[in-house]
């Protein structure tokens, strides 16, 4: 995938982010390039998640600043992420365990499109799902659209969580570990959905997964301790001595 040369999609200047006297995050500074997949790795404890909040508008950071497409969005309230063009999905699964896929798609669009008018016609409804149906099929579960979400397998839920946040037609997409208590079958489909996606959109994950993220990531950014250790390419990262060290649990030779 050819990685995009424009300004930066995201941006983070020198965050940082305490709690109490625990410093989960010191003085990142990095830059997503649009049309890009990068992932964020590192070991337990390395800020992964801290971090992916701040992106996301979950966490405000205590200090430094992000920025999205240009403009300082830090300390905005989360939802004007969403419609800004930034989406997420969780490491936890969240959707409508007694809703069909179908439903759970269709709330998620229902949601965006109420709070601006609702006196919407009945053809709307008829809209709604033909655009549900098509995110479906995007997901690989349009087969599925009538079946209720708690008894898709795990990795379809993901990918059904993945097509709500779909819903909101974001140019950038966050993903938090995808493939958690995924099967390795499981974990390529995963693989090649977002490869699929990011022709679209710009797609940021948390993953620990390293063979996953060597495979698909146009970069990569390691955290330890709270601090970017290292960023680069899969094939820079991989033979970055100190990541081999803290990461990768080898010794140089």
């Amino acid at each position: 995938m050819a990685v995009s040369t424009e300004r930066p999609i995201l941006r983070t200047k020198g965050v940082g982010r305490t709690f109490g006297k625990f410093v989960a995050l010191n003085n990142i500074s990095a830059e997503f390039s649009k049309g890009a997949i990068t992932s964020i790795i590192g070991p337990n404890g390395a800020g992964k998640s801290t971090y992916f909040n701040l992106l996301s508008g979950a966490l405000r950071p205590s200090s430094g600043s992000v920025e999205f497409e240009g403009r300082d969005v830090t300390g905005l309230p989360q939802h004007r992420f969403a419609h800004m063009g930034i989406a997420k999905s969780f490491q936890i699964t969240n959707v409508f365990p007694q809703l069909s896929t179908r439903e759970n798609i269709r709330i998620g669009l229902q949601a965006l499109v109420s709070r601006y008018d609702m006196w919407r016609p009945r053809a709307r409804h008829t809209e709604l799902i033909e655009q549900a149906d098509e995110l479906l099929a995007l997901v690989g579960l349009w087969e599925a659209r009538e079946r209720t979400a708690k008894t898709l397998a795990h990795g379809e839920q993901r990918a059904l969580e993945i097509g709500m946040a779909l819903a909101s037609r974001p140019r950038l997409l966050l993903l938090d570990e995808p493939t958690a208590g995924m099967s390795p079958e499981e974990t390529r489909i995963m693989m090649d959905l977002i490869v699929k996606l990011a022709r679209e959109r710009t797609v940021i994950l948390v993953e620990h997964k390293m063979k996953l993220v060597l495979g698909i990531s146009d970069r990569i950014l390691v955290l330890h301790h709270g601090e970017l250790l290292a960023e680069g390419t899969p094939s820079e990262v991989r033979q970055n001595e100190a990541v081999k060290r803290v990461y990768l649990g080898q010794r140089e030779h």
